[in-house]
C-alpha cells in the first residue's frame, strides 16, 4: 500500500471516529462511573465490527472495479460527494449532550454483543468506507497484505481515539456538557473532513 494513501485513510478515519457525539458521551460516562476495564469488551466488539465492515467494503469495491469500470468511476466521485455530505452533517450537527446508555449489567459478554450490535447494525460505517476507499486506493489490486495494512491502520486509529477519550474521561465529560465546545468540535471536524475530500478529489 502507498504510504500516502494510508495516511489519508487514517486522517479521514481519525476525524470521523474522534468527533464527539452520543456514543462518545456514553463511553465517557461509563468509564467515569464504572472504570475503564468495564468498557473493554464493548470497545473490542466495535473494533471487530469495524473490521468486518471494512472487509465487506474492500471485497465489494474490488468486484465492482474489475467488472463494471464506469460504475466504479461513478462510485469514486460519489465518494467525494459523500465525504462532503458528512462534513456538512458534522457542521450542522445538534449539540445535545445526552448519551446512549450502555447495558447496566456487568456481564462482559453482554457488553461485547452490544458493541457488535451497535457496529454491525450501523450500515453508515460501510458507507463511509465505500465512499473513502475508491478515492485513495486502487481497490481492484488490493492484496491480502494490502487488506491487512488497511485493517491494521484502522485498528491503530480507533484504539488511539478511544484511548484518548478513556484517559481524559473526566475532562471529556465536562467538554461534552458544553454546547459551545461541542459546536466548535463538530465544526472543526467538519472543516477537516471537507479538506480531506478536497485533497482526495485533486489526487
Amino acid at each position: 500500500m502507498d504510504i500516502s494513501a494510508l495516511v489519508i485513510f487514517a486522517g479521514a478515519l481519525l476525524v470521523a471516529a474522534g468527533s464527539p457525539g452520543p456514543s462518545i458521551a456514553a463511553l465517557v460516562a461509563r468509564v467515569i462511573t464504572r472504570g475503564w476495564r468495564d468498557v473493554l469488551p464493548f470497545l473490542a466488539a466495535m473494533w471487530i465490527g469495524e473490521g468486518i465492515w471494512l472487509s465487506f467494503a474492500i471485497l465489494g469495491l474490488a468486484y465492482v472495479a474489475e467488472t463494471f469500470h464506469m460504475a466504479f468511476v461513478a462510485i469514486k466521485y460519489a465518494g467525494v460527494a459523500y465525504l462532503l455530505y458528512l462534513a456538512w452533517k458534522m457542521w450542522t450537527a445538534p449539540v445535545e449532550t445526552g448519551g446512549e446508555a450502555l447495558p447496566n449489567a456487568g456481564s462482559r459478554l453482554r457488553l461485547f454483543f452490544t458493541g457488535m450490535a451497535v457496529t454491525l447494525g450501523n450500515p453508515k460505517i460501510m458507507m463511509f468506507y465505500l465512499a473513502l476507499l475508491p478515492t485513495i486506493i486502487d481497490v481492484a489490486s488490493v492484496t491480502l497484505i494490502g487488506w491487512a495494512e488497511l485493517t491494521l491502520t484502522m485498528v491503530v486509529v480507533l484504539v488511539a481515539v478511544d484511548a484518548v477519550w478513556v484517559l481524559a474521561a473526566t475532562q471529556a465529560r465536562r467538554l461534552l456538557k458544553s454546547p459551545r465546545a461541542m459546536r466548535i468540535a463538530n465544526r472543526t471536524s467538519a472543516s477537516m473532513m471537507a479538506g480531506a475530500a478536497a485533497a482526495i478529489a485533486t489526487r
